[in-house]
């Protein structure tokens, strides 16, 4: 998928909205353990409750790595029902890998070929040898850890040297391992006042903004810092989407709140002047 299909995407739903399926087993309703295959009945419901609202998808790998086999089974299960029922959606692999090169090329078949997701999730760390490799595929995506909202972000994104904060250098020296059209940034939504100084260094490029929701982020502060011209956000929100509900209506509960999440975008899109 390139940025002007996830562009229009976001246009035609008034929609910059990414439910994450952070499926937890311990979570889920209990009716659903009577199932074959528990974790793939809640994300079957959910997906079909809120695919009228949301532009992408985003597992979070932990959640079904967890669970060994069978998590892969649902994992897999899932992203082919999506691929499936709702073509147009943008998939993400919530999976923070990265790793020395020949490494890095194995996640990225895992991820891209024998999975077939758009995009991973990768943490920087390692520098442009552990990165590269997921940027051989072709219309795929890497979507690289920026600034994030958990409270050890202070320990190293922030440190600062020769007036340069580190979340900073990642951005400006990972910048030129890829282009607009293949590389992506998370930039928590609990640092949206950080938005306007990334969008100087990054204006054109799309921006996965986790925590909003449950996480206490303001998709009002994310939008007025983080929108570019061709919208250049995805939103993520996950338990305040799928567990909106416990009960026997958590799918139509988790269709409502993602509406609701929907129609504040599309007031803010329209405001924007990109719908």
């Amino acid at each position: 998928m390139t940025s002007q299909e996830l562009f229009e995407n976001i246009k035609r739903k008034g929609s910059f909205l990414c439910v994450g399926l952070d499926t937890d087993i311990n979570k889920i309703p209990r009716f659903l353990m009577e199932t074959t295959d528990p974790l793939f009945a809640f994300n079957k419901e959910i997906i079909d409750a809120t695919h009228e609202y949301a532009v992408a998808y985003k597992p979070n790998l932990a959640f079904y790595e967890s669970m060994g086999v069978s998590g892969w089974n649902s994992l897999e299960k899932t992203v082919n029902y999506i691929r499936y029922n709702y073509p147009d959606m943008f998939i993400i692999a919530d999976a923070k890998r990265g790793d020395i090169g020949n490494t890095s090329n194995m996640y990225a078949k895992a991820f891209f070929d024998t999975m077939d997701f758009d995009s991973v999730t990768v943490a920087p760390y390692m520098g442009e040898d552990s990165v590269k490799p997921f940027m051989t595929h072709l219309d795929k995506w890497v979507i690289l850890l920026a600034l994030t909202s958990n409270k050890g972000a202070a320990d190293f994104q922030y440190v600062t040297e020769n007036g340069e904060k580190l979340f900073e250098k990642v951005i400006k020296t990972s910048k030129e391992w890829g282009t607009e059209e293949n590389l992506m940034y998370v930039v928590g939504a609990t640092k949206a006042e950080k938005l306007k100084e990334i969008r100087d260094i990054i204006p054109n490029h799309f921006l996965l903004v986790p925590g909003v929701g449950a996480q206490g982020g303001s998709l009002k502060e994310v939008a007025e810092n983080g929108l570019n011209d061709k919208c250049g956000l995805l939103v993520n929100s996950s338990r305040g989407i799928i567990y909106a509900s416990s009960d026997k209506d958590f799918a139509e509960k988790a269709g409502e709140a993602a509406k609701e999440v929907q129609q504040e975008m599309a007031g803010l899109l329209k405001a924007k002047g990109l719908m």
